[in-house]
């Protein structure tokens, strides 16, 4: 009883102390907690037929979350033990990487070789209904319950896509998704193509070997690195820490701050890169998300790579899980990434130094195919004619070739795939790669330009 005393003086000085803001902070909070009982018991009583009190309560905490942002979800009993990180490289299901944009569940990327990849996902499509059931109102836990399944199992999304009048169907059988996040093409004169597809929990492992091999391979010399992190959905901090850091003799990688900017925490370059002084280049898109984000971010600031391509996706913030005692758990927004020069990585994503805009491989090789020199609509800054002008008003996107581009495209047009080499089959349809493999070899010119 003394204790109950003793606890009840303390609370009552507090209030004395704290004055008026905490009596009226607790009194809002007392009126708000009233009406949500209030409602819950009419419904209860009232409503014209019997209720799950567990469902309305479930839905209630599912709500109230939606007001925060995507990525804070509530994940009930059932689906929070089927939670899983997906991180080790394999793992059950149709290899898609998934977020809310405009309230529509949006594809970020489809891991390359997954299933959605292959049945022909692209990133930017809309999910409009899993197996005929709409998606509209539903968070990233839900979906991803729907998404799920066991291997050989099949499902059928139905997905809105830019240019395209009425919703696609695709049937996806779910496998088992083997993530070879690594994938190196050795190019000629000692460069190096690096495709990270994701970051998983052997990454930096992985790219630390291939640049290894490669270095010896070229005997101890590497003349650049060009690493694409086009549609790479992200993956787990530390591996986007350590990939920078093989690149970074020092200096800031990435700062999290949360809610108290006072508990800032920081990582720092371990000072031990073995590729520290190797001209690297960094494509991306607007596919290109969180860890990927970051890595570009670190090495852009530090002035240790030239980022090209588009601007990328924004997802700067991060999650904890929360285990509740009933066997649920609370996915939370809980920081921000920031860029080494302090620039928060969420909803701006990381800018490049030199854009490139993506070309459809078929626009180019027809437009490289048809071009015998230049004409005055080659020329930047001319008089446009009435059908230009409509085609930029249905954002119709020309590309802009330059003659090495065009006579290079010429020359692969004319051969057999089988007469191509690694690098003419890498780039034959990338025009974004083989751009950014361009200014890979110009390193010393472009160095000097980027600020």
């Amino acid at each position: 009883m003394k204790k109950h005393v003793i606890t009840l003086s303390l609370f009552i000085m507090l209030i004395a102390f704290a004055g008026k803001p905490l009596i009226a902070f607790a009194e809002d909070r007392y009126s708000d907690l009233q009406n949500f009982s209030k409602i819950l018991n009419l419904v209860q009583q009232y409503y014209v037929e019997e209720v799950d009190t567990k469902k309305l309560v479930n839905g209630a905490i599912k709500g109230m979350l939606r007001e925060l942002d995507p990525h804070t979800n509530y994940m009930p009993p059932e689906i929070f033990k089927d939670f899983e990180s997906e991180t080790s490289g394999e793992f059950g299901g149709l290899g898609i990487e998934i977020s809310i944009q405009n309230g529509l569940l949006t594809i970020i990327s489809p891991i390359e070789d997954a299933p959605a990849w292959i049945a022909g996902i692209k990133p930017g499509d809309k999910i409009v209904a899993i197996d005929g059931q709409s998606t509209k109102g539903f968070s990233l836990v839900e979906a991803s319950a729907l998404l799920k399944g066991k291997r050989g199992s099949k499902t059928t999304l139905s997905v809105v896509r830019d240019g395209q009048e009425k919703p696609l169907d695709y049937l996806i059988t779910r496998g088992s998704v083997k993530i070879k996040s690594i994938k190196p093409t050795l190019l000629d004169d000692g460069f190096l193509y690096v495709k990270i597809t994701s970051f998983i929990e052997h990454t930096s492992g992985d790219l630390e070997k291939a640049l290894v091999d490669f270095k010896k391979r070229s005997n101890g010399k590497i003349e650049g690195i060009l690493i694409d992190l086009r549609r790479n959905p992200g993956g787990l901090l530390d591996q986007a820490i350590k990939v920078s850091d093989l690149f970074l003799k020092e200096g800031v990688i990435v700062s999290t701050i949360g809610r108290d900017a006072k508990n800032k925490e920081v990582s720092y370059a371990s000072k031990k890169a073995q590729f520290a002084d190797i001209p690297v280049v960094i494509l991306i898109n607007e596919f290109s998300a969180s860890a990927s984000e970051i890595v570009a971010g670190a090495l852009q600031d530090n002035k240790r790579a030239v980022i090209v391509g588009e601007r990328s996706f924004g997802k700067g913030s991060v999650q904890s899980v929360i285990k509740l005692g009933d066997g649920s758990g609370l996915k939370l927004t809980v920081a921000r990434y920031y860029t080494p020069s302090g620039v928060s990585i969420q909803s701006e994503g990381i800018k490049p130094d030199i854009e490139i805009e993506d070309v459809d491989a078929e626009v180019f090789a027809k437009a490289v195919n048809k071009s015998k020199g230049y004409r005055e609509k080659d020329i930047s800054g001319h008089l446009k004619s009435e059908k230009e002008k409509n085609a930029d008003k249905k954002n119709t996107t020309v590309p802009t070739m330059d003659k090495n581009a065009v006579a290079w495209w010429k020359d692969i047009g004319s051969k057999k795939d089988s007469e191509l080499s690694e690098k003419e089959k890498l780039f034959k349809s990338d025009y974004q790669a083989y751009q950014a493999y361009s200014y890979l070899r110009a390193w010393k010119t472009l160095k000097g330009m980027i600020k």
